[in-house]
C-alpha cells in the first residue's frame, strides 16, 4: 500500500467534500474526476460521510478516496473496511498516533505548530496535513517550516480559496492542497455536476502553471 504522500501526491488538489447526503457521493466524485480530480477527501463532520465513501469506493473505482476530520483510532478500522484508501486528522493525539501505527491505512497527521511537528517526526512521519493553514500561518509559516525541517512534506487545508491555492502549491514542500472551493454547496444541491467538472479543470490547469514558477 502506498504511504499517504504518494496516495495525495496523485493530484495537485484534494477536494474536501462535507456532504450531508450520501447519495450525491458518486456522481460527485465522477464530476471531480472528469476534471482530473482523482484523490478525494470526505470529512467527517456529517452522518452521510461513512456512507459516501462506502459508494465511491464501490462504485468509483477510479478514485482515490479517503477521510478526513478523523479524531479517534476506531474510525480507522472502520474506514479499512468500508474502502477508503487513506485518513487525515485535524491534529494528532498519542492515542490516534498508537492506532495509526497498528493500521495499515496510510495516515495523515494534522500539526499547526513546529513542537507538533517535531512529534510527528519523531514518530516517523514525514509529511502531515497543515490545519488550519490560513490561520496557522499560511505560506509563511510553511516557508519558516522549510528551514529546521527540510525533510517534512505539507498537504496544507483550512482556509485556502481558489484565489490563493497556487501560492501554497509553488512551496517546495507542498505535495498537494487540500480545499472546499471546488465544490460550492449549492452546485453540490442543484446537482451542477458540469460546474464541478469545469472548476476542477480549472484548478488543474492553475497547478500545471503554478508548477512552472516555484518559488
Amino acid at each position: 500500500m502506498k504511504s499517504s504522500e504518494e496516495m495525495l501526491g496523485q493530484s495537485p488538489v484534494v477536494p474536501v467534500l462535507v456532504l450531508e447526503d450520501a447519495a450525491a457521493a458518486v456522481p460527485l466524485a465522477q464530476a471531480l474526476i472528469a476534471g482530473g480530480l482523482r484523490v478525494l477527501e470526505i470529512t467527517l463532520r456529517t452522518e452521510a460521510a461513512f456512507e459516501a465513501i462506502e459508494r465511491i469506493a464501490a462504485e468509483v473505482p477510479e478514485a482515490v478516496v479517503g477521510a478526513g476530520t478523523v479524531t479517534g483510532g476506531d474510525q480507522l478500522e472502520r474506514l479499512l473496511r468500508l474502502g477508503a484508501r487513506f485518513a487525515v486528522s485535524p491534529g494528532a493525539t498519542p492515542e490516534l498516533y498508537a492506532a495509526a501505527a497498528a493500521s495499515p491505512l496510510p495516515f495523515l497527521p494534522g500539526v499547526a505548530t513546529a513542537s507538533e511537528l517535531m512529534v510527528g517526526l519523531e514518530r516517523g512521519y514525514s509529511c502531515f496535513s497543515f490545519f488550519p493553514a490560513r490561520p496557522a500561518g499560511g505560506v509563511a509559516a510553511l516557508q519558516g517550516f522549510a528551514g529546521p525541517f527540510p525533510q517534512a512534506r505539507f498537504c496544507p487545508t483550512g482556509g485556502i480559496s481558489g484565489a490563493d491555492f497556487t501560492e501554497y502549491l509553488r512551496l517546495p514542500n507542498v505535495v498537494t492542497v487540500g480545499g472546499s472551493w471546488l465544490t460550492p454547496p449549492e452546485a453540490v444541491a442543484a446537482q451542477n455536476w458540469g460546474a464541478i467538472t469545469a472548476l476542477a479543470r480549472g484548478a488543474c490547469a492553475a497547478a500545471v502553471a503554478a508548477a512552472l514558477s516555484p518559488i
